[in-house]
């Protein structure tokens, strides 16, 4: 969901916003946005689900909200989560 989440962040801001200011094209921003918007509800009940289920530390749950904001902030914590809890199974 985080990859998924953070590429719509990538879209917003590296595509539809300089199509909004450089070529007038506002609509892109609002359908991005949007998007983006839905996925991120979606990102924060993942968050919220998988600290329950996996008993994830409140560290974990607030680093994952704030990679949120931050461009490629997600595929940097999937990488990291992948390399900490590889092999690891959760039932």
């Amino acid at each position: 969901m985080g990859l998924f989440e953070g590429g719509s962040l990538l879209i917003l801001v590296f595509i539809a916003m300089p199509l909004k200011y450089w070529a007038g094209f506002p609509e892109a921003v609002r359908f991005v946005g949007s998007l983006h918007g839905f996925l991120f509800v979606l990102y924060i009940l993942m968050i919220i689900y998988t600290t329950f289920k996996v008993r994830w530390s409140f560290l974990w749950a607030v680093s994952a909200l704030a990679a949120a904001f931050i461009p490629f902030g997600n595929m940097v914590l999937d990488r990291f989560l992948q390399r900490t809890f590889s092999g690891k199974v959760v039932s």
